[in-house]
């Protein structure tokens, strides 16, 4: 099904997005590129199954599209999430790993990573909706909307509350493949504003799409109940 500028792909359970987020990943490993992760329970269960279907990631990047201004073995962590679910279980790592020095605080980690990414263009980008509507680190309404920079230091709109590094609209927006993966009715309100009604700040979400490639949405029936038909 395609609204907009979005393909929605929905599916019977979120065992089935999880899967499908997956096989995408195998083939960016085997394609070779820049892939951006995200956090999540649906990304986690996506990483698990990628790193046994695909041993090899010696031709990818990886970076990330926002991160918590934790240290890197922090519970909060997205690159921990990455790490013990995909990199620990794989058997040829990234050529490289960008990850977000959080620990450093928003302001300096921010610039760094502002620094690492340069004009790098993801080849896939894989993203979360948070039922408010946020994407990366970017909360309804927020001031870094309307930044233009490619990465932003950031405050928590909802819990946990711990400042954020995120990458900006217009950085999102560069990647060649956007992949949204959303599962459970908590998520169904944001996936309406999302993807069915018109854009707005107040569900940063909307705002996100390719602007030279392909933007793709991945719901299980729970999150797509408010979707019209």
């Amino acid at each position: 099904m395609r609204r907009g500028a979005v393909d929605l792909v929905i599916v019977d359970s979120a065992k089935e997005v999880a899967s499908i987020v997956a096989e995408r990943l195998v083939r960016a490993a085997r394609e070779g590129g820049h892939v951006a992760l995200t956090g999540g329970g649906t990304p986690e269960r996506a990483y698990r199954e990628a790193a046994k279907h695909e041993p090899d990631w010696s031709n990818t990047e990886l970076w990330w599209s926002d991160e918590r201004c934790v240290p890197p073995d922090d519970a909060l962590s997205n690159y921990r999430l990455a790490k013990r679910t995909l990199l620990d279980n794989i058997k040829h790592q990234p050529r490289a790993v960008h990850r977000i020095q959080g620990e450093l605080g928003k302001e300096a980690a921010a610039a760094d990573y502002e620094r690492e990414l340069g004009d790098t263009i993801f080849d896939l980008e894989l993203l979360g909706v948070g039922p408010d509507g946020h994407v990366a680190s970017l909360f309804p309404n927020a001031s870094t909307l309307r930044q233009r920079k490619r990465v932003l230091p950031a405050e928590a709109g909802l819990d946990p509350f711990v400042d954020r590094v995120t990458l900006s609209i217009p950085a999102l927006c560069s990647a060649r493949e956007i992949l949204f993966a959303l599962a459970g009715e908590e998520k169904a309100d944001a996936a309406r504003r999302a993807f069915a009604d018109e854009p707005s700040p107040a569900t940063p979400a909307s705002l996100v799409r390719s602007r030279t490639g392909r933007t793709t949405a991945i719901l299980d029936r729970a999150a797509a109940a408010e979707l019209p038909p």
